[in-house]
């Protein structure tokens, strides 16, 4: 499936699953799409995880807002110095936060703050089959694997994040997370196969997101859950505002909706048991910038006079949060 630059890959759930998803349509995909992890443009990245293929280590702790890989004293020096070098080659780091050997890493997004609101409004993850849709740098797969779930497959084409996932994979190994190089669109070739779904941050991203919806929808299992994090904005009314090129200085943006708004993308795509649980404007503490992600972030993304609003005049992004049933 890869070449041994790689380093660990776990046991295949295809074999596993056989006959319930679209097995060949995977693999195809599966085909075309491993070759970007060997373009040039991405070789850095590929050069980082291989400079630490020795390294490797039995304990991890996912159970808390820092995800936690190996302790220092398990590594030399020259191991150290290596490892620090190999993770500095991902900056910025966008979700985290992480401890690897002791090498802190504090990302632009605190990643554990969603997963904080999110944890106590979902069903139990333990055995059951989970996507994590746009997975990043796996750090929400790794919080899932401490409920047990029978598998963790993350949905994330962006070879960047692949190689970064892939580095921890190598290190710490965990059987039940599988990433594939696919995206959201690629959902409906596991047909009522997931027990949970994730699409955390993704619709707004995308032109169509009702149907995105109703495509996640086919590939949850009877009664299963989605939980859907969308950026949005304020107001009563169910609309969504359409920028005209850029939102928060992101070219990527197409339907920023109102809580009412996305319920009824909910509904209309099918679900039930639609549930906001989170409604609040996106705060300057928890998308910012830091040592490992020395970018521009959320303060420069805000008018300077005004905090109520973007930098192009737009209202300031909300956060909404729902679960909804199949």
């Amino acid at each position: 499936m890869f070449d041994e630059t790689v380093g660990y890959i776990p046991p295949d759930y295809l074999d596993s699953y056989d006959g319930i998803l679209a097995r060949d349509a995977i693999l195809a995909l599966r085909r075309e799409r491993q070759s970007k992890l060997f373009e040039p443009q991405v070789s850095q990245y590929r050069a980082a995880v291989q400079a630490v293929r020795d390294i490797q280590s039995n304990w991890f702790d996912f159970s808390a807002a820092v995800v936690k890989i190996g302790r220092a004293e398990e590594l030399t020096a020259e191991q150290q110095q290596r490892l620090y070098q190999s993770l500095h080659a991902f900056c910025p780091w966008k979700k985290g936060p992480f401890q690897l050997f002791g090498i802190a890493i504090d990302a632009e997004w605190r990643s554990d703050w969603k997963w904080a609101r999110i944890l106590p409004h979902i069903r139990s993850l333990k055995n059951r089959r989970v996507a994590d849709i746009g997975c990043h740098n796996g750090y929400f797969m790794l919080r899932m694997a401490h409920q047990e779930p029978a598998c963790v497959i993350g949905f994330e084409p962006v070879a960047k994040h692949f190689w970064n996932f892939q580095l921890m994979q190598n290190i710490v190994r965990q059987e039940q997370l599988t990433f594939e190089l696919l995206g959201v669109e690629h959902i409906h070739f596991y047909p009522s196969f997931f027990d949970t779904i994730f699409c955390l941050g993704i619709l707004y991203h995308h032109q169509d997101p009702i149907s995105l919806l109703g495509k996640m929808r086919q590939a949850l299992a009877p009664q299963g859950e989605i939980v859907v994090d969308c950026q949005g904005i304020p107001g009563e009314l169910p609309l969504a505002l359409t920028p005209r090129q850029r939102y928060a200085r992101s070219r990527g943006i197409w339907f920023l909706p109102t809580q009412s708004c996305l319920e009824n993308w909910l509904a209309r795509a099918g679900f039930t048991q639609i549930r906001c649980f989170f409604a609040q404007p996106l705060a300057v503490e928890e998308q910012r910038r830091t040592s490992w992600a020395n970018i521009d972030s959320l303060e420069e993304f805000l008018h300077p006079d005004d905090k109520s609003l973007t930098v192009e005049g737009y209202p300031a992004p909300w956060r909404y949060y729902f679960t909804a049933s199949k």
